[in-house]
């Protein structure tokens, strides 16, 4: 059985130092997790959908901040190609499916034609039509195929998003997340609201149900996302070998003198 979580429980709140804290738990129970995914070979992919500045990105790198990259893959696919364009739609997506014992976590995923194609009319109406009938149908075939399939949609209200977006617009170091598409979407805001209701009329399945994640406040989101999402798989702790450090290596050695190499200027000292 996978871990459960008790949603009819009363929320904790936590103040910033225990947040952090409870991150860092969370965070070591993913390693965990993993660990448990490589030694069952079991293939687990994670959707995350949602508004621009819902917090995509932000989660997935708190989820992967201890993880090994080795088997923990973040799939943030760029727009198609003029090839990939002449490609099955989905084709470029299933190459990035996970073998055993790997996961891969998509920032974005073939529901870009549900959403931004849609709206944008990047895909015709026959295109979507054909995707809104074809996915349930790809996604049962992943779980029958034994796939973990997750899929999270990170829901933000317009005025976080407004004050999001400003953020970025004044940070120099955010600005690069904003592109004009972004922008366009403002103008867009009820389209998007209808794409997604379309979305899930179609595609919020028995067996691959959407997980709504209420997203204005980023650090609640987090712990409440990653909280579930481990408990969606039956892991358990596996064991570790016992591991002893061999003696380290006793021979005559020279070092080069330190004049011969190039050193990093040292700019800070930190105490």
């Amino acid at each position: 059985m996978a871990h459960q979580t008790d949603t009819k429980q009363q929320p904790v709140r936590l103040t910033k130092k225990e947040y952090l804290r409870e991150l860092a738990r969370l965070q070591t129970e993913l390693v965990t997790m993993q660990e448990w995914v490589r030694d069952t070979g079991t293939r687990v992919v994670v959707l995350f959908e949602g508004r621009d500045t819902a917090g995509k990105g932000g989660t997935i790198k708190r989820i992967t901040y201890r993880m090994n990259p080795r088997f923990c893959r973040v799939v943030a696919l760029p727009a198609p190609t003029e090839r990939e364009r002449t490609q099955w739609y989905f084709q470029r997506y299933i190459s990035h499916l996970p073998a055993a014992g790997e996961i891969a976590l998509f920032d974005r995923s073939w529901y870009n034609r549900a959403g931004v194609e849609r709206v944008m009319g990047f895909c015709t109406p026959e295109q979507y039509d054909y995707f809104m009938r074809t996915c349930p149908l790809i996604e049962r075939a992943l779980v029958e195929e034994g796939i973990v399939l997750v899929k999270y949609w990170l829901s933000l209200s317009d005025e976080e998003q407004r004050k999001r977006f400003q953020e970025r617009l004044a940070d120099p170091a955010k600005r690069w997340k904003l592109s004009p598409m972004d922008l366009e979407a403002q103008a867009h805001w009820v389209d998007y609201a209808e794409a997604k209701d379309q979305m899930f009329a179609y595609t919020d399945t028995k067996h691959s149900p959407w997980y709504v994640v209420e997203s204005d406040d980023k650090r609640t989101s987090r712990l409440n996302l990653i909280a579930h999402l481990l408990s969606m798989l039956p892991y358990e702790p596996v064991p570790s070998p016992e591991i002893t450090l061999p003696p380290r290596q006793q021979r005559a050695y020279a070092r080069p003198p330190l004049e011969t190499q190039t050193f990093v200027p040292n700019r800070y000292v930190v105490e």
